[in-house]
């Protein structure tokens, strides 16, 4: 996928392990082939490239993938917005190279409400000049594929891992479940937060490693750096994936606030100068006390 990714299992009786990485890798050409904005001939890209009023026809993964976007785009109100490519591209943190345009004239062709999808037919309507940027979901889908796609060969145990989203089944094979560390900023006061994957995701959003490159689409710009890293616990690493940048994007309070009523499992990490805060929504809380 381009962000490195493991695999640990436990492998059933004769399971042939050459020819399932094998298959693997099949999973990310698919996931790559329609969803990458790095690649001119993806699904993706052409769709960008349409012209006003064009309809497209997704084939089953991408369609997937929007459906949910789609989803919490609107149960955020916009903080997960899958159309900013426009923007992303303007700021270094996308594929594009624009010439003739700036982040006004991107803000402007960029909403998800201007989408119209059939999820039933899987047919996307391009309104002109919008730009789909997944990089906030696809990643976690990726993660889910990969888990069906062992699980369908009989794996029952096994941690997924791209690019830091996880997906944890079953047990180690010493009997312990798979433990990950969600680690904290450097210079942080703020202990490694140990989470036990069972049956569950975890997706990470911040710009603590690799600085500002969440955009807000409010403003087409990226978010100044107060929230330095959003984790969600969630039983799909897609939707983990997508609320961890909705989070993001609200901020501490506002994500927070929406953490709680949507009964999403966050851990909130916020800076301000030199002194660093953990927030736990009441969902997290309440993992902890089991």
């Amino acid at each position: 996928m381009g962000t490195g990714w493991h695999v640990r299992l436990v492998p059933p009786p004769g399971l042939d392990m050459a020819a399932l990485e094998r298959t693997i890798f099949a999973v990310f050409d698919r996931i790559i082939g329609e969803m990458s904005q790095w690649e001119p001939t993806s699904h993706l890209s052409r769709f960008n490239r349409t012209s006003a009023g064009s309809w497209a026809d997704l084939p089953p993964d991408f369609a997937t993938v929007m459906t949910c976007a789609l989803r919490v785009a609107e149960e955020s109100d916009g903080a997960f917005d899958p159309t900013l490519g426009r923007a992303a591209a303007l700021l270094g943190y996308g594929a594009g190279i624009l010439s003739g345009d700036d982040l006004d004239a991107a803000q402007a062709r960029a909403g998800w409400q201007r989408l119209t999808f059939d999820p039933a037919a899987r047919r996307l309507r391009q309104p002109g000049g919008l730009w789909l940027d997944l990089a906030g979901i696809a990643k976690g889908y990726a993660v889910d594929a990969v888990a069906a796609l062992l699980a369908a060969h009989g794996v029952r145990h096994m941690l997924v891992e791209i690019g830091g989203e996880l997906v944890g089944r079953g047990i180690r094979p010493d009997g312990e479940p798979w433990w990950v560390a969600l680690e904290a900023p450097l210079g942080a006061d703020i202990a490694p937060f140990h989470l036990a994957l069972h049956e569950l995701a975890v997706a990470t959003s911040g710009d603590y490693r690799r600085g500002a490159h969440t955009i807000d689409p409010t403003t087409g710009r990226a978010l100044p750096p107060q929230v330095v890293s959003v984790s969600v616990i969630h039983e799909s690493a897609m939707l983990a994936d997508a609320w961890a940048t909705a989070l993001t994007v609200l901020g501490p309070e506002r994500g927070l606030a929406l953490a709680t009523d949507k009964a999403l499992a966050a851990r909130i990490v916020t800076r301000d100068g030199d002194a660093f805060r953990e927030q736990f929504s009441p969902a997290l809380r309440e993992m902890l006390e089991d």
